[in-house]
């Protein structure tokens, strides 16, 4: 028992010089840190909260002096100074951060550090890190990657006298790497704390391979025409046949490989008057606009054609928001695909026993858009069925609106009467009576009225 006492006795005693000694050496650490407070290694232990930020205000004013040299192939396209990425310590938030070793809110914490430093039971060292505006870097990598990035170009073909010939190599493409240039930055500007001097860091690029080689071309299959669609672009003004032109330019020769799924918007690329496309009629929104690429549905509702006929899966296709006349030219309603990048888009696959080679071609004599696909056919068989064309509705009433930057007496057409409807077909391939897909395509044409600005400025 006594010993039990003794053992009380002498843990109060113990606890007691402790309160002594905490309340004693307090009064010492009035605005100081506590001691065996580390930072980076560093021990401010009995330093001023005004000595930890000048420590890191003076390396901060070293990193200021820095410059850091982006390299591309060798070659310096970009030079940035440390005091442009504002690189350095927070040495406010440092400062705060060793000064609350010893003055926790909470009571346990805050005794067990004041005894843990002021009796050496405990070093408290922590790190930090030199920062700086990552913003910039992020801007910087958004301009590069605009210019420096290309996409991989695969061979294009044409199918000859029975065979598939080439007639465009392939390129290799390449993207800027952007999370192993952050990564880059982030290590190198972090070493400064070490050496401070001058930085070069070389883009990363990765190299892109091209999917379709010309060295695969005897691994295709191709051996014959598979399918054609047709549509007849008359009416269409110059603009809008340039726009037809250009666009199914960009799929001639395109190989499309067994197996693999196709996109109508990948493949054409941008749209836009920077890319050659010309203003035309197009719906946006719902409404008949001026925009860049006025055309391009022709090329798609014809290439939705031909993979009809092929027999291929259709996987993602839009109907127009209203009837267009180009697309009734020669066909029913029903049978085409709008699209808009990045959506909607007209995506198909090849199920088809080889590889598909997409050839177009534009009859400017005839008004008329052919895609021809050549592969190697199998047994399917293709139905589709007559469209039925049901809830046909008149166009709206016209509407005339002012317009104050026109001419008095001046009027121009900027939207055009449609007759709304509904349109369905039954599509459906079999082979060796054996159904590999069905699918009905439905389209809901609103009806649309004529819209004219009419003049009004003197």
């Amino acid at each position: 028992m006594r010993w039990i006492i003794f053992a009380l006795v002498a843990a109060l005693i113990s606890i007691g010089l402790a309160i002594i000694l905490i309340v004693n050496e307090e009064r010492n650490f009035n605005n100081k840190i506590y001691p065996n407070v580390y930072i980076n290694e560093v021990d401010f232990g009995r330093k001023s909260k005004s000595a930890v930020r000048n420590y890191f205000n003076n390396l901060n004013s070293q990193f200021k002096k820095v410059r850091i040299d982006i390299l591309y192939k060798d070659e310096s396209i970009a030079t940035f100074s440390g005091e442009q990425l504002k690189i350095g310590y927070d040495s406010q938030g440092i400062a705060d951060r060793a000064y609350l070793i010893g003055r926790s809110t909470h009571f346990t914490s805050r005794l067990y550090q004041k005894l843990a430093t002021l009796l050496a039971w405990q070093e408290f060292n922590f790190t930090v890190d030199i920062n700086y505006e990552k913003s910039l870097i992020q801007d910087f990598l958004s301009g590069v990657k605009e210019k420096y990035d290309k996409p991989a170009k695969n061979a294009l073909f044409s199918f000859e006298n029975g065979r598939v010939v080439s007639f465009s190599q392939e390129e290799k493409g390449q993207e800027v790497e952007e999370q192993k240039f952050i990564y880059d930055i982030d290590k190198l500007v972090r070493g400064l704390e070490n050496k401070v001097n001058n930085i070069q860091v070389t883009l990363p690029i990765k190299v892109i391979e091209p999917k379709v080689t010309l060295a695969k071309a005897n691994e295709f299959g191709i051996e014959e025409l598979i399918a054609e669609g047709k549509s007849d672009f008359s009416h269409s003004i110059p603009e809008r046949i340039h726009n037809i032109i250009l666009a199914s330019s960009k799929f001639n020769g395109v190989l499309i490989p067994k197996g693999s799924v196709f996109s109508f918007n990948d493949t054409v690329g941008d749209i836009s008057s920077l890319t050659g496309y010309k203003p035309a009629y197009i719906i946006k929104s719902g409404k008949t606009v001026l925009g860049d690429g006025g055309g391009v549905c022709q090329v798609s509702t014809t290439l939705f054609r031909a993979a009809l006929n092929a027999g291929l899966p259709i996987l993602e296709r839009t109907a127009h928001a209203y009837r267009v006349g180009y697309y009734e030219n020669d066909s029913k309603p029903g049978f085409d695909a709008t699209v808009f990048a990045p959506n909607p888009d007209l995506k198909i696959k090849n199920d088809s026993p080889a590889s598909i080679l997409i050839q177009t071609e534009v009859d400017q004599v005839n008004n008329l858009l052919y895609f021809r696909f050549y592969g190697k056919k199998d047994q399917r068989k293709i139905e589709i069925s007559q469209v039925t064309v049901y809830d046909v509705v008149p166009p709206l009433p016209e509407i005339r609106q002012d317009d104050p930057t026109l001419k008095k007496g001046v009027i121009k057409q900027v939207d055009f009467p449609a007759w709304g409807a509904k349109a369905v077909f039954n599509y459906k391939v079999s082979n060796d009576d054996k159904v590999l897909f069905e699918k009905k395509f439905f389209s809901n044409y609103r009806p649309w009225q004529a819209v004219y600005l009419v003049g009004q400025a003197d």
